[in-house]
Parts: C-alpha cells; sequence; structure tokens
C-alpha cells in the first residue's frame, strides 16, 4: 500500500512541477507582452492559462482520490493537503499573469505602461523573473531554503508597488486616467504575483519542517537573501 501511496504521489508532484514551470513561463511573457508590446508573447500566456487550469484540476483530482483510498495520516496527509493549495496558488498565479497579458493585448500598439512608469515596472519584471526560478527550484527540490528566500524577499516588491502610487499621485504626475488606471492595477496584479508565491514558499516550508504556514519562519541575522 505504501508503495502504491509513494508512485501516485510522484505523479501528482511531476503535475505539480509542471504546473509551476507553465507558470513561471507565464510570467515571464507576460512580463516580456507589457515591456516590449510583444501581442505574441500576450497571446501565448492567454492560450496557455488553459493548461494551466488543467493541470490544476488534475492535480486535484488525483489528491482526492489519494484521501479516498489511501487514507494518510501525519507527513503524507500533510503533504497531500499541501499539493492541493499549492495547485489552487498556482492556477491563481496563471490567471494573474493572463491578466497582464489582456491588458498588453488590449493596448497594443501602444504600451500599457506610461513612459515615465517603466521604470518602476522593469524593476518589478526582474524580481518576478527571479522569484519564479526560485519558485521553480524550490518546488522540484522540497527546498526549505530558497523558499525562506522567497518569503523574506517579497518586501522589495512591496516596495516597488507602493513606489507607483507615489509615482501617480506625485504633483508632477501627467498621464491620463487610463494611464493612472493602468499602473495601479498593472502593478497590483504583479504585486499579487510575489504574494500567492509567498503563499506557496510557506506552504513548501510546512511540507519539509511541519512550521505552520501562516507564520514566518525564523530568520538568521546577517542572511543576505539577494
Amino acid at each position: 500500500m505504501r508503495v502504491i501511496f509513494n508512485e501516485e504521489m510522484r505523479a501528482v508532484a511531476d503535475d505539480l512541477d509542471t504546473m509551476a514551470q507553465d507558470v513561471r513561463r507565464a510570467i515571464d511573457l507576460s512580463c516580456k507582452a507589457l515591456l516590449d508590446c510583444d501581442v505574441e508573447a500576450a497571446q501565448s500566456v492567454i492560450d496557455g492559462d488553459a493548461a494551466i487550469d488543467e493541470l490544476e484540476s488534475s492535480v486535484l483530482d488525483q489528491c482526492v482520490k489519494l484521501l479516498a483510498k489511501q487514507n494518510p495520516v501525519a507527513t503524507d496527509l500533510r503533504v497531500v493537503v499541501s499539493t492541493m493549495r499549492l495547485a489552487s496558488t498556482f492556477e491563481r498565479m496563471g490567471d494573474l499573469a493572463r491578466h497582464l497579458a489582456e491588458a498588453a493585448r488590449r493596448t497594443y500598439p501602444q504600451s500599457a505602461i506610461p513612459e515615465e512608469a517603466r521604470p518602476i515596472f522593469e524593476e518589478m519584471a526582474t524580481f518576478l523573473h527571479t522569484m519564479a526560478d526560485r519558485m521553480v527550484s524550490m518546488l522540484a527540490d522540497r527546498d526549505a531554503t530558497t523558499a525562506e528566500q522567497i518569503i523574506f524577499s517579497d518586501d522589495q516588491l512591496d516596495a516597488l508597488h507602493h513606489r507607483t502610487f507615489d509615482l501617480v499621485l506625485a504633483d508632477e504626475w501627467n498621464g491620463t486616467r487610463r494611464d493612472l488606471i493602468n499602473v495601479v492595477l498593472l502593478a497590483r496584479f504583479m504585486e499579487r504575483l510575489g504574494d500567492h508565491a509567498v503563499s506557496a514558499a510557506r506552504r513548501v516550508v510546512y511540507i519539509v519542517s511541519g512550521f505552520d504556514p501562516t507564520k514566518e519562519p525564523p530568520r538568521d541575522e546577517g542572511t543576505d537573501i539577494d
């Protein structure tokens, strides 16, 4: 029975790894679509979202069957339930990437990002690229150290998000109403991507250590996470 559980759980883990990779690709392409006015990249993200949704459904179905047939307890139960939560988190991240891509497609051939906001969005895109790479690595290796890097670095993305408010509220802001709405909404979508990555990271910490995923793991003094 244990052998069967392990084999079925490996199949679920493979699907979850594929989800994380697909989400990373969606994040990278949606940022490229926004910054480069790349409508093909935008369409690729929009078209690819269905595959992420299907993987979520597959993972959830497999986990429900595992719960029903194998009746896991202790660590095994923690892994199955956390896997379900991770699948739902990745699905939401795919949706957020799709929202970014849809904005890029909607304003094409013009940019959805006004020129004065571009430096901030470039920094946010760079941050998300690194975060997505860490997320894939964290999941593949069940690496709590990488998970903690994601958790602790989220303050950087929050600070960038706050800078977008400072920009549009400044007396020097000359953007249109559409520019203002785009800056606020798109920055919010990107900030939420970071929040969901933190949620996934906390869930991996929980899988590995049993530490409460709603709490922040202890930070070692002098640790450099950049």
